[in-house]
């Protein structure tokens, strides 16, 4: 091992720190350029800073995505955390429309006049601050328990599909 050696490390951990990002953009507008055959491509990345051979693969790239969209595939491959993610969104999308559906259907029963059980609806029937809250009980409509289903029976059926 000679002197030079960790100089030269240093010099490559240095480099590899400090290398340049390039945005989509950026690589577009290169790619561009080198297309456009004003320039050698050998002066063109020697401008940029770049090697030829990453100039190339986005080159490549550049052109099977247009090859693709023009073709009408637009699906991507998607990440398995993309993935995960979007399954934990479709559940709790899933469980706000269940949600929505029951108390739409509670709030139905109680507008027609067949009343539902006071766990069901407790703002409507326990602080009778809603009129249809106080109309039914008025109206002697009866109010049976068990018709229905309760909140978490479906629940239990819209998270089985």
């Amino acid at each position: 091992m000679t002197s030079k050696d960790p100089a030269e490390k240093v010099v490559r951990d240095i480099r590899r720190k400090t290398r340049r990002k390039y945005s989509s953009d950026e690589k577009i507008r290169i790619v561009l350029e080198g297309l456009r055959g004003e320039e050698s491509i050998a002066a063109l990345c020697r401008r940029e800073g770049i090697s030829e051979g990453l100039y190339y693969s986005w080159s490549k790239e550049f052109l099977e995505a247009g090859k693709k969209r023009l073709s009408g595939d637009t699906q991507r491959q998607a990440t398995s955390s993309e993935v995960t993610d979007l399954r934990r969104e479709t559940q709790s999308l899933k469980e706000l429309v269940a949600e929505l559906s029951l108390e739409n259907r509670l709030l139905k029963k109680a507008c027609s006049g067949l009343g539902t059980t006071t766990y069901e609806i407790p703002s409507i029937r326990e602080t009778r601050d809603h009129p249809i809250g106080r109309a039914i009980p008025s109206a002697g409509a009866p109010n049976p328990g068990d018709i229905g289903h309760s909140k978490h029976h479906i629940l239990q059926v819209v998270r089985s599909l």
